[in-house]
């Protein structure tokens, strides 16, 4: 007998003649989450076992496969050959010897005449042979005993189902361009992209010297949050000060954050469209902000052509912290460090801008295109994962 873990796939069990390509994806996903660790990664249908590695290493491996998105449940398991008697005798061994249980059996190996049912009542009664604290409760119970006995004359005995990530193996629904601030949203919302197999690329605007290296530090640490999910971020640190002091210059105050913004979104799309990005993703919740009315929304997405993602569209800040908890990024996002569009905040922005008025103020910008280009000439690559 040896020590086990066995992977169970989520959604990806539905997609019928694609499912081959989804399931490559995982593989290679949880491939590379594991790698550094010594195993080996067995792929049978419906599941992956990873085996051969030191019983040390066994909660580190299921704390990285959780964050793998594709996988259902995790199951640590001991693995033995399929001997009932055998089998008795290990779910004794291991499982509590006090408490309420109940046996569950799933007989895939159907050269075994007898019943899962009856499987499982033999073992049960073994159990509580060996226990007189022990007694079974088919309906209310303290923990169950899972023997998973295989067509290949391999049985899997285990006694809890960990979550996964579930959702789609990132990769599989193409690429996406995050807009990354420092803030609490932005993280949350590639998160739930990256759940729906969308790869993340991400750019950040930098103003030198109103926004410092802590700040910068900060969306580079919640960018490798992120990429303990979906496997390394390429992070684009866009300059826009110049930028801003020509907004600032050119523009009245309370329209401010809308030129910001279209000028964001511009070079999102030009880094998404040279990095093979096929849409754009930003955390904006509806009328949560200023820049974040249906009127703002409206106005910032006409200067692109690639679609806007916004998975948070619906959500309340409540909603979105609790998730921003969960994947431990909610810590980071409240350090007090200010980003480019606190800096420059006017006291009363536009909460419904016109886009014709907008866009006839922005032509006083003369210079759009070559700050635009500039900023895009000088942004910083950063890797969140060391090749």
């Amino acid at each position: 007998m040896e020590r086990t873990i066995l992977v169970r796939i989520g959604e990806i069990f539905l997609k019928g003649n694609n499912r081959r390509y989804f399931e490559n994806i995982l593989k290679q996903n949880i491939s590379e989450n594991l790698q550094g660790i010594d195993c080996s990664i067995v792929y049978e249908r419906n599941r992956i076992i990873i085996e051969n590695f030191m019983p040390s290493n066994e909660r580190r491996i299921t704390d990285k496969l959780s964050k793998v998105f594709g996988i259902h449940s995790i199951s640590p398991a001991m693995k033995t050959k399929t001997d009932i008697e055998l089998i008795k005798k290990l779910c004794a061994e291991i499982s509590p010897k006090n408490g309420i249980f109940r046996v569950t059996v799933n007989r895939a190996d159907k050269s075994i005449i007898k019943r899962s049912m009856d499987i499982a009542a033999e073992i049960g009664a073994y159990m509580l042979s060996q226990s007189k604290e022990l007694r079974v409760n088919l309906f209310e119970y303290d923990f169950e005993v899972y023997v998973d006995i295989r067509e290949n004359g391999q049985t899997y005995i285990f006694t809890e189902k960990l979550s996964g990530a579930g959702g789609l193996p990132v990769g599989c629904s193409g690429k996406g361009m995050l807009l990354l601030s420092g803030g609490i949203d932005s993280p949350v919302a590639g998160y739930c992209m990256a759940k729906r197999g969308v790869k993340l690329c991400a750019v950040h605007y930098h103003s030198f010297p109103y926004t410092g290296e802590l700040a910068k530090q900060k969306v580079i640490d919640l960018a490798k949050k992120l990429s303990a999910y979906c496997g390394n971020i390429q992070l684009y640190i866009a300059p826009f000060t110049d930028i801003q002091y020509a907004i600032r210059e050119k523009c009245p105050a309370a329209y401010m954050i809308t030129f910001m913004r279209r000028f964001m979104m511009r070079i999102a799309e030009k880094l998404a469209l040279k990095t093979g990005c096929s849409a754009l993703i930003t955390g904006e919740s509806l009328g949560q902000v200023a820049s974040q009315t249906m009127e703002s929304i409206n106005v910032t997405n006409s200067v692109v052509k690639l679609p806007v993602f916004r998975p948070l569209i619906g959500y309340d800040k409540n909603e979105i912290i609790d998730i921003a908890k969960k994947i431990d990024t909610f810590d980071l996002s409240i350090l007090p460090y200010e980003d480019c569009c606190t800096v420059f905040l006017p006291k009363n922005p536009i909460i419904k801008p016109d886009l014709i008025k907008v866009e006839e103020m922005e032509k006083a910008l003369d210079s759009m295109e070559d700050l635009i280009n500039k900023s895009i000439e000088n942004v910083e690559i950063i890797n969140t994962i060391d090749n």
